[in-house]
């Protein structure tokens, strides 16, 4: 049996200030991308939990609980419905904000890459 050993080979680039800058401001809009995609995140499971919790709440009567810190509160279910559209409306507000900045800088990162990449060349 013949074992082959790869042997990995890097090249160390030298680049110039200008250049150097650049690649750290794409690292910067990387960054900031994958923390925007977790908000995003957060916020989808927000607004599938209140849209569950809605449809949970059409197949109840009219006497529901609603969880407040450790304890359990009897409320109303048109009270509830209402105030998880209002919830709802939010996320949804928020996540279009999101997306319009995630647009922004994948764009800005976009662009910020083709300049590098020339550069390099």
């Amino acid at each position: 049996m013949k074992v082959i050993v790869r042997k990995h080979c890097f090249i160390k680039m030298e680049f110039d200030k200008e250049t150097q800058e650049k690649i750290k401001e794409m690292q910067m809009y990387e960054q900031n991308l994958n923390n925007l995609l977790m908000q995003k995140q957060v916020f989808q499971m927000e607004l599938i939990e209140a849209e569950n919790a809605l449809s949970e709440l059409g197949k109840a009567n009219d006497e529901v609980y609603k969880i407040f810190g450790n304890i359990m509160i009897k409320s109303n279910n048109k009270k509830i419905q209402e105030e998880l559209e209002k919830r709802k409306d939010l996320v949804n507000l928020r996540l279009k904000s999101i997306e319009k900045q995630e647009n922004t800088l994948t764009q800005q990162a976009e662009e910020l890459r083709n300049e590098v990449l020339k550069k390099i060349k």
